[in-house]
């Protein structure tokens, strides 16, 4: 086997001596920063994470969007082959990480004695999860069968483990815990996609759970729906909607929240709102915010107080004019909305977003902790498993900027893996995962 042309997951199902051999030397440059002896060096001679890609993101106006899609309206885009002109250089697995960008939320959850203080944490951390999502337009590398992703942040307690476990349907599974034995949380996502002529509307199927060991705790959760808006004409933009309700298993509490869609006048966007519930069904606190921003939490009562004040003084959504769009069939325009949350007095901040780096528009709209998912550190190449989505190198060639190259080895890879899923159809073989139950 060729080490510089072969990528162990697009032979899946094909048994090699040395399939375990597999590496990539172009994966190997990835910066274009001063190293010493493989090392990226800071100042004081100590290596960190980078921060920012090899090359800046290409340009998608030379790519006619409508000449592919019109042939896709209602299907369901995960058995399509996509143009990477729709990519951004990172596998799935690698997006599914991003979860746990503030972990923290959790690692404060496991020291707290009140359930219900939990519960809005647990609750904050599900919805900063999706946070990095906003302004995230390309679509990640769908993973080859038997891809893998591990990361380990012992800054940030934690280590994780991601598989792509099932290539039809697509069925991706991440499984984290912290480095102190306090807390597990996993779960297994089966991504839909379709495509409605403006939009692209992605349902995340799968769910979540996340244990606290030292609580005997379990909380299971749902993510919200994701759309796309103008992918044909117009500004691409971000909404996600829906209900999302967090139960936990071992006392019952629930936490239901409502991702509001945008609305007619737009007054929605963003928006997040919902409550804590005990068993008996009472409510302990409502928590408000904004996916894209922050989260509060607040006594129900002073809530609701302030709802009517807000009726009052004139704050209702029929006294706010929807701007039309020139031509109604053309796009979606994204409602002109400040993105900031007015902070009711005696509420709590429970969490706040990192601004995102300033050069991000031009690298794909990455947040700082995006930037660092798919880079080699120093010693890497040797010691992880040549399923990870690190040594793919179609992902590495788009975060070079080599888009040409990027295509030719997407193709490649996804027509061995259809190679090798006839093999094993042929030889009647199932597929079996990798990592250890």
């Amino acid at each position: 086997m060729n080490s510089e042309e072969e990528f162990y997951d697009a032979e899946t199902g094909l048994e090699s001596d040395d399939s375990c051999e597999v590496s990539f030397k172009d994966a190997c440059v990835y910066t274009n920063k001063q190293t010493a002896n493989g090392k990226v060096l800071s100042e004081n001679g100590v290596w960190q994470r980078r921060t920012t890609l090899p090359a800046p993101m290409f340009s998608r106006n030379d790519f006619s969007v409508w000449g592919f899609l019109k042939k896709c309206i209602g299907m369901e885009l995960s058995k399509i082959t996509m143009p990477i002109v729709f990519n951004e250089p990172l596998s799935f697995l690698q997006r599914i990480t991003e979860y746990m960008e503030h972990a923290y939320l959790i690692h404060k959850a496991c020291t707290l004695s009140d359930s219900i203080e939990r519960m809005q944490l647990v609750a904050t951390f599900a919805v900063s999860a999706v946070a990095s999502q906003w302004d995230r337009t390309g679509k990640p590398f769908n993973p080859l069968l038997g891809e893998t992703y591990e990361l380990t942040r012992e800054d940030e307690g934690y280590r994780m483990v991601s598989e792509q476990v099932s290539h039809h349907p697509p069925i991706s599974t991440f499984y984290a815990e912290s480095l102190n034995q306090d807390f597990t949380f996993q779960g297994s996502i089966y991504p839909k996609l379709k495509f409605w002529g403006k939009s692209v509307e992605a349902e995340p199927k799968g769910t979540m759970t996340l244990e606290l060991s030292k609580h005997r705790e379990a909380y299971t959760w749902t993510n919200p729906m994701c759309c796309v808006h103008n992918v044909i004409l117009g500004k691409l933009w971000i909404e996600q909607y829906g209900t999302v309700e967090i139960v936990n298993h071992s006392t019952g509490d629930k936490c239901v929240l409502n991702f509001k869609p945008c609305g007619m006048f737009g007054k929605e966007l963003h928006r997040v709102e919902g409550y804590i519930q005990d068993k008996s069904k009472k409510k302990h606190l409502v928590i408000f915010g904004k996916w894209t921003e922050c989260l509060y939490s607040i006594e129900p009562k002073v809530y609701e107080a302030n709802k009517k004040a807000e009726k009052k003084s004139g704050g209702d959504s029929k006294k706010h004019k929807q701007e039309q769009s020139p031509g109604g069939d053309d796009a979606d325009e994204m409602p002109n909305v400040q993105e900031t949350v007015s902070m009711i007095p005696g509420s709590t901040l429970l969490w706040r977003g990192a601004p995102r780096p300033p050069h991000s528009t031009q690298m794909y709209n990455f947040t700082s902790f995006a930037m660092t998912l798919n880079e080699l550190e120093p010693g890497m190449v040797g010691v992880l498993a040549p399923t990870d989505c690190r040594l793919r190198p179609d992902i590495r060639a788009m975060e070079n900027g080599d888009i040409d190259t990027a295509s030719q080895e997407k193709e490649r890879l996804e027509e061995k893996q259809r190679a090798a899923r006839r093999e094993r159809a042929k030889d009647e073989e199932e597929w079996s995962t990798r990592c250890a139950e």
